[in-house]
């Protein structure tokens, strides 16, 4: 018998368009449920945590407990315990990140910290922007949770983390590290979260630059769906391909794919 595959799923585009379901993106996790495939919900926002999001994605009709949700946020908490364990860091960001940086005992300051962190927030303080620009520059070490420019609100687009971290960078002339998508380290961090190898699990995105990318460099077989931000015309402007192609989830039978 065949193995069953593991997923990685992206949220944005591929189960929710903000607050509302993709149609059939419950019955694609529930067959993943139902055959006791191991999977994980990743997504690049670090606002907010895991218990935060399970409970967005219900109101959106998707019951996915908080365990199976994985953010850039705990990702890059994950990254700095294991560079420097019990470390310090200036944080910019929202309870996600600093709730997922509290937890792996770490100590939130302004005062030489090891890193700057740089995460999403409601709202980007030209005060906390100055206070890393000058621990940046005095040595602390720069990390970024996501390269995202813009992310999406009600109102409309706004500046995102990787906007920040360009201005950062350009005020500073060092470049951050990003931890989230298309690094695949936050893929690595996401598979051994779930215990599971690349080889027998499956990427599920909506992006060509970010989902299938960083699905491919880390080894993972890909899925592009195309009810998020790629059609098929843009698919075809890059030179890496994903293997499977389908309009939503709702059209995925993972039985096929194993």
């Amino acid at each position: 018998m065949k193995e069953k595959k593991n997923y990685l799923i992206d949220m944005d585009g591929v189960l929710v368009h903000g607050k509302n379901m993709i149609p059939g993106a419950d019955d694609f996790i529930n067959r993943l449920i139902e055959e006791k495939r191991k999977f994980l919900i990743l997504t690049n926002n670090p606002l907010y945590t895991t218990r935060d999001l399970a409970h967005r994605l219900q109101v959106t009709g998707l019951n996915i407990p908080e365990e199976k949700l994985y953010t850039s946020a705990l990702a890059t908490a994950a990254f700095l315990d294991n560079q420097r364990p019990k470390g310090t860091a200036y944080v910019i960001g929202e309870l996600g990140l600093s709730e997922a940086i509290h937890a792996i005992g770490y100590t939130q300051t302004a005062v030489n910290p090891d890193y700057v962190v740089l995460g999403e927030t409601f709202a980007y303080s030209i005060e906390q922007i100055t206070v890393a620009v000058r621990l940046i520059t005095a040595g602390a070490r720069f990390i970024a949770t996501n390269p995202d420019p813009v992310g999406n609100s009600e109102q409309g687009l706004v500046p995102a983390c990787g906007a920040m971290a360009a201005l950062i960078e350009r005020a500073t002339n060092i470049a951050p590290f990003y931890v989230g998508k298309p690094n695949p380290l936050m893929m690595r961090s996401a598979l051994n979260y779930l215990d599971v190898h690349s080889e027998n699990s499956i990427m599920v995105g909506d992006r060509m630059d970010t989902d299938v990318l960083s699905g491919i460099s880390s080894g993972m077989d890909t899925v592009l769906v195309l009810s998020g931000t790629t059609d098929r015309a843009g698919m075809e402007k890059f030179s890496y391909r994903p293997k499977w192609v389908f309009n939503s989830v709702a059209d995925i039978n993972p039985k096929d794919l194993d």
